[in-house]
């Protein structure tokens, strides 16, 4: 079994690329894979890797400036979830584009899972899914709205043109680990909305330690990684990935005429052309010979 970590911590690196090198040396000397994300607000991502592996690295990152106080949270796979390690440069570890917001600042009122429930059945709380429509397809908390965004950053003008729908009432937002409602919180409270609330740990953290028959969770919850979902107790999910369009399909679903393995699932057979087409038949080609000679093809992971 691999240990999966995903994590993130808000910090103010002072030179951020110099960290890039170092945490790619050493996960390769470990074994672990995964993406990182690097930037001048703090650190993001998920790797796997064996239980070694995972403390070195570990170790490492909270050795970083500001990193003392690093939190995260670990689950299984049975199969490596990552093909490579990846460490990339960004402007914002998680990108809202609102360069006003801060989390070190000020954040939503953190909400331990235990007591998620008692809050979200509240009649006086809007519950708000801050996830990206494909995920929140897939599985949601009973009772959520959603936003219906194709991207985090699209956020901000979905609250703009719906903020009328929410007057009078507490805001609760949740996301798959946390890092997106510190941000989407500090950007409400920015905003002069007092009574925000947000899942510590997110979606993860919630799985891991409510027990499924006390759960108001639907469904599976997307991970960016090769299990593609998880449920209740971190379990591996079901679903698999179109690696089309790189939304989560069910096994079901590849039985579907719409289907053909890296070319084209049911939801996005009519979204792309015959070129298009075309050229991913010609990366399956690829990722099929590769996988033969028992080698990875970089054209079937999982972006972040």
């Amino acid at each position: 079994m691999y240990t999966v970590c995903a994590l993130y911590h808000f910090t103010p690196f002072a030179d951020h690329t110099a960290l890039r090198e170092p945490l790619l040396t050493l996960a390769k000397s470990k074994g672990v894979t995964g993406t990182l994300l690097l930037a001048h607000e703090g650190i993001n991502g998920t790797i796997a890797g064996s239980r070694e592996g995972i403390d070195a690295m570990l170790a490492h990152i909270r050795a970083l400036p500001g990193c003392a106080d690093l939190d995260w949270k670990e689950s299984t796979a049975s199969e490596q979830p990552f093909p490579r390690m990846k460490v990339k440069l960004k402007k914002e570890i998680v990108t809202l584009g609102q360069p006003d917001v801060d989390p070190r600042a000020k954040v939503g009122h953190y909400v331990e899972p235990a007591d998620w429930n008692d809050l979200i059945r509240s009649p006086d709380v809007a519950l708000i899914d801050t996830r990206n429509d494909y995920e929140v397809a897939i599985g949601t908390f009973e009772g959520a709205v959603d936003p219906e965004t194709a991207s985090f950053r699209e956020f901000p003008a979905w609250w703009e043109a719906n903020k009328d729908r929410f007057h009078n009432k507490r805001i609760a937002m949740f996301c798959t680990g946390g890092i997106r409602c510190e941000k989407s919180t500090n950007y409400l409270l920015g905003l002069g909305i007092e009574d925000v609330y947000h899942l510590k740990g997110g979606i993860l953290k919630y799985l891991e330690e409510v027990p499924a028959e006390d759960s108001t969770w639907e469904g599976e919850c997307f991970v960016f990684d090769g299990r593609v979902s998880v449920g209740h107790g971190l379990a591996e999910g079901p679903h698999l990935l179109c690696h089309a369009c790189r939304r989560p399909i069910l096994p079901e679903d590849t039985k579907r005429p719409e289907y053909e393995e890296g070319v084209s699932c049911h939801h996005c057979v009519d979204e792309t052309s015959d070129a298009d087409k075309a050229r991913f038949r010609e990366r399956q080609k690829q990722i099929a010979l590769a996988k033969k000679r028992g080698e990875t093809h970089l054209g079937g992971e999982i972006g972040v």
